[in-house]
């Protein structure tokens, strides 16, 4: 049997030059697009970077930093004292998760298919594949689990963020787009597309 070094399992590399290790999950992959020095932790400044190489703007990319990094710092860093750098462990990051989602991850961070397809099969009405703006906060209210305020907010923003972020010409989500956000890989297109264009403008 080979020997698990620490560096025997960063031999996958994903589009955009980033390096993710073979036995990660797919919220682990989502979430390490954000580690820009690929050392398992994801910093503020990290997480405002990845944020920026997906097109936001500083003012949203500094503030996500901030609530991101603070919310879940601690519930992925079981047993440590707080750290005033709030970085976020990948390793952990499915003890991060919060209520009144949709499920598509599940308490260990694997994707479930079903719970993915039921996202188009219960809630896109107009579109087999793709959920109007009306859509999703339906969906978002359907998701609600009593009093878990907390639950609701993040499930808000979150979808509500990449809606603006994601949405084609006619305001809509589409089901590949959505997939790509859950592994991550999404993120990995965007920062390229992006990166592209910037080059074509100084040209």
């Amino acid at each position: 049997m080979a020997s698990s070094s620490p560096s025997s399992n960063y031999n996958q590399e994903v589009e955009g030059g980033h390096i993710i290790p073979l036995d990660q999950n797919i919220l682990q992959k989502h979430v390490a697009f954000f580690d820009r020095n690929q050392d398992g932790l994801v910093y503020p400044l990290e997480t405002f970077q990845g944020f920026r190489a997906i097109g936001f703007g500083v003012f949203f990319s500094a503030l996500s930093a901030f609530f991101i990094n603070l919310g879940l710092s601690q519930k992925t860093r079981p047993g440590k004292f707080p750290s005033l750098l709030f970085p976020i462990e990948i390793k952990n990051i499915q003890r991060a998760k919060h209520g009144s989602d949709s499920g598509t991850y599940d308490s260990e961070g694997r994707f479930v298919p079903s719970k993915f397809e039921e996202i188009f099969s219960k809630n896109a009405l107009t579109y087999p594949s793709a959920l109007t703006s009306n859509e999703l906060m339906k969906m978002l209210k359907a998701n609600r689990d009593p009093k878990d305020y907390k639950g609701w907010f993040a499930s808000y923003v979150e979808w509500k963020t990449l809606y603006v972020l994601c949405k084609d010409k006619n305001g809509l989500l589409q089901k590949e787009i959505l997939k790509g956000a859950y592994d991550g890989s999404l993120f990995e297109r965007l920062e390229k597309e992006r990166s592209s264009t910037k080059k074509k403008a100084v040209v």
